[in-house]
């Protein structure tokens, strides 16, 4: 996103677009795996949970696509093993 000056924005010119995506329900996302390309909803990853965050690994090659750690005071979301993550927007 840019001005009409051509000269780009900072990241808060997403808030509103980010706002609206982090808003839904992600599991319905589609993800693909950046092992080996399988893209289906986030909700059929396979979740270990007895480490000290969450680790979702891809049902077809066992590759880990999603981390989530909690923190008392935050959350840290690691999506480097998801090529990209596709969230359908309400009313879409």
């Amino acid at each position: 996103m840019t001005q009409e000056s051509g000269m780009p924005l900072d990241g808060n010119a997403m808030a509103g677009d980010l706002r609206e995506i982090f808003a839904v329900d992600v599991t319905a996302a589609r993800y693909m795996c950046a092992g080996c390309t399988h893209t289906d909803a986030v909700g059929t990853l396979m979740l270990w949970h007895q480490s000290p965050g969450l680790v979702a690994r891809c049902p077809n090659c066992e590759d880990v696509v999603i981390r989530v750690v909690r923190a008392p005071d935050r959350v840290f979301l690691d999506l480097r093993g998801s090529v990209r993550l596709e969230v359908p927007l309400e009313g879409s």
